[in-house]
């Protein structure tokens, strides 16, 4: 196949706000395919808060350096296949990265994790692998349930309610029995979204007519069993004074605290001594510690939503040249639900839907 494979590749470390400033587009040769290996097509990249941290020393996903490809988990379709195990046409997801195309050089490569998705259900639109169905929905499953430990009668609060996770964890928190879900977000659609979608209460942290404590207070009478964060920051620290006996914290991200310009921005929870008094607990957590238990959490979140106890609002974006401003807008709390940027057509044709 003749072509070249738009990329953006990383062109400096990133202090402070990562931004568009912080990329480089290129044009590089399309990959030649050699026995055994096959050549994907980017449909979908998605976007998650997370990715700023694969930029930085340590990252559980390898650390993105200046001079290479982004990461990014993306739906994409083979092209071309010289490996008896893909045709033209099936579905895939992975680590596709910034890019137009992927090449899959050997079948199980840990940089690229691609699976087939050969078993999707019929009749769902193959985006849902990057939320509901993804490690976005087994997140929202095993912090509430496993980390969380939540049980019928638990008042829940959820930070960052309206992004892909948080709103998948109020549903499911409902679904479980909590006796209250809470959600906190920016903005009165997104406040009036997680209304529709069965949250209880709704704290709009864009209030400025009291202070964010006040308005968790007043939102929260009784406590909280189990705070399920996405944001870190001043909501921790407000969520802390909240803590019911033997509350637990699920620590799933610190959104906020993301773009530091140094060390010194990083702001720690000064409350974390409530824990003491009430007995609480607060533990951090990735995804793939449950990877061995996914088909577990996958079977329960795909009969939710064939129930239609389980709705994903997705933000779909346009354009190549939009990826890295697209990213930003995570941080920016532009986006409304999973965000995502449609890179290429599918094509139907050859595709098993």
């Amino acid at each position: 196949m003749s072509g070249i494979n738009r990329q953006w590749k990383l062109a400096k470390p990133v202090t402070g706000m990562i931004g568009p400033e912080h990329f480089e587009k290129v044009s590089a040769p399309m990959p030649k395919v050699g026995d055994g290996e096959v050549l994907f097509k980017n449909i979908y990249l998605s976007f998650d808060p997370a990715q700023r941290t694969w930029l930085t020393k340590g990252s559980y996903m390898g650390q993105v350096t200046p001079g290479m490809v982004m990461k990014a988990q993306s739906i994409m379709q083979v092209v071309e296949s010289k490996n008896s195990k893909w045709k033209v046409g099936d579905l895939a997801t992975g680590v596709g990265g910034w890019q137009d195309y992927v090449l899959m050089t050997k079948e199980k490569d840990p940089n690229l994790q691609i699976r087939s998705l050969s078993m999707l259900p019929q009749g769902v639109s193959p985006t849902l692998v990057l939320s509901l169905f993804g490690t976005t929905g087994l997140t929202a499953y095993f912090g509430l349930l496993d980390i969380g430990k939540m049980k019928k009668g638990d008042i829940v609060l959820v930070s960052g309610a309206a992004g892909a996770t948080g709103s998948i964890v109020g549903q499911i928190a409902k679904i479980k029995g909590a006796s209250k879900v809470i959600g906190i977000a920016g903005g009165k659609a997104k406040c009036d979204y997680l209304k529709e979608i069965g949250f209880d209460e709704v704290v709009d942290y864009r209030d400025t007519s009291s202070s964010l404590i006040s308005k968790m207070r007043k939102a929260c009478p009784k406590g909280v069993d189990v705070y399920f964060d996405n944001v870190g920051g001043e909501t921790l620290e407000a969520a802390l004074l909240l803590m019911r006996k033997r509350g637990r914290i699920a620590l799933c991200g610190g959104i906020s605290q993301y773009n530091p310009k140094g060390a010194a921005d990083v702001q720690g929870p000064k409350t974390y001594l409530n824990l003491i008094g009430t007995s609480s607990s607060m533990e951090g957590f990735l995804v793939f510690q449950f990877a061995r238990r996914y088909p577990e959490g996958l079977q329960q979140l795909a009969k939710w939503y064939q129930q239609g106890l389980l709705k994903q609002k997705e933000d779909v974006r346009t354009g190549f040249d939009n990826i890295p401003k697209t990213l930003q807008g995570l941080y920016t709390s532009s986006n409304f639900g999973k965000m995502l940027l449609k890179m290429h057509d599918l094509d139907t044709k050859n595709a098993k839907l």
